[in-house]
């Protein structure tokens, strides 16, 4: 309907080219534009991923914490950041943060005498050597904008287990920071899996967003195809359709996850019911 009815004329022969191409000098197939933004995108969210959870796991414990300054700096990261919008949070982080964050590492001279046999590496799991400094930047200021949410996803988790088990930590001469580590974190981590597998799936959604700061991701990959060609409704509908083949597996898993979880609790409690009822 679409199709007859919009005043387009739609012409997807020229899609193709932009996932894989045939090389002009016959090395074989190389990824196209749409393609290489897709894979930027896939490790832009598992690096931004891995950084957010850390750092949420730090910032959820720090506002669980008996003590005021740690409970007051983890609170102060989340409302910044949750009350902020991403788009300023992007480019504040990203101009007055990363770009000098990386010269005072000296990660361009570092890269620059990085040698030849592990570039390979290094861009198949980061990004080309020429865009590494800009790309970790823009790990970082995801990974802090998802870790503030993730930090209340963890402060949460922590606060559902029961006071019982502190207690019963402390009977047995743990102190807090063992009890947490080793009795209430392995609890609360599987009350959280699944809406930390939800806010991955946001992960990967919002690192659109850093292609205002020329990320040659999905986004950034799929607006210059539109200004060269002009086949907007053909490259965002191809773009719609890759964003949901890395979501929806997650959003899946993530419900299938939660199911699991469910029913294994719920037949753990059968179990020490009857258990208990044939000891009776």
């Amino acid at each position: 309907r679409a199709r007859t009815s919009l005043p387009y004329q739609w012409d997807w022969s020229v899609i193709p080219q932009f996932l894989a191409y045939a090389a002009p000098d016959g090395g074989g197939w190389r990824a196209g534009r749409i393609s290489t933004g897709l894979f930027t995108t896939l490790r832009l969210s598992l690096w931004a991923g891995a950084l957010a959870l850390i750092l949420g796991t730090l910032a959820g414990l720090m506002r669980g914490s008996n003590r005021p300054f740690w409970r007051l700096t983890g609170g102060s990261y989340v409302l910044f950041v949750r009350n902020a919008p991403p788009l300023v949070l992007i480019f504040l982080f990203s101009f007055f943060l990363g770009a000098p964050l990386m010269n005072a590492l000296g990660l361009d001279a570092r890269l620059a005498a990085l040698p030849e046999a592990l570039r390979p590496a290094l861009e198949l799991l980061l990004a080309p050597v020429g865009q590494i400094p800009v790309f970790l930047s823009a790990v970082v200021t995801l990974g802090l904008i998802e870790g503030a949410y993730m930090a209340e996803i963890v402060r949460a988790g922590v606060a559902s287990i029961e006071s019982g088990q502190w207690d019963a930590a402390h009977a047995l001469g743990f102190t807090r920071p063992r009890a947490l580590i080793h009795v209430i974190l392995p609890q609360a981590f599987r009350r959280m899996l699944p809406p930390l597998t939800g806010q991955f799936v946001s992960t990967v959604k919002d690192s659109a967003i850093v292609s205002v700061i020329s990320i040659p991701e999905l986004a950034f990959q799929a607006q210059e195809l539109v200004s060269a060609t002009y086949r907007s409704f053909e490259v965002w509908t191809l773009t719609l359709g890759l964003y949901l083949a890395l979501t929806l597996p997650c959003s899946l898993g993530a419900r299938w996850l939660e199911l699991r979880l469910t029913r294994s609790d719920r037949y753990g409690r059968d179990g020490q019911e009857e258990q208990h009822g044939r000891g009776v």
